[in-house]
């Protein structure tokens, strides 16, 4: 299974619901607080290709992108079998 990593905010409502489809399907994930860390966040969205706002989702090393990416590519059946690649 790819490892899921989401970096969120403490204020952020798509955080709170990305963080929710993902628990609800069972999927692990790594959270990575950048509320008060610039330095977390500037290098996730370097990492992001320059994508500035949070939740920013990676499985494995590919962004997936915020909440409406996530539960789009769970919508459409994608979700569970890019992260059992």
């Amino acid at each position: 299974m790819k490892k899921v990593t989401i970096y969120t905010t403490n204020y952020c409502p798509y955080c709170v619901r990305a963080k929710q489809l993902l628990t609800s399907l069972n999927i692990a994930y790594t959270e990575v607080d950048v509320t008060e860390d610039s330095a977390a966040r500037d290098a996730a969205s370097a990492k992001a290709g320059g994508y500035m706002t949070v939740p920013m989702i990676f499985i494995g090393e590919e962004f997936i992108g915020g909440y409406d990416d996530l539960a789009k590519l769970h919508a459409t059946g994608g979700l569970l079998s890019k992260v059992e690649e």
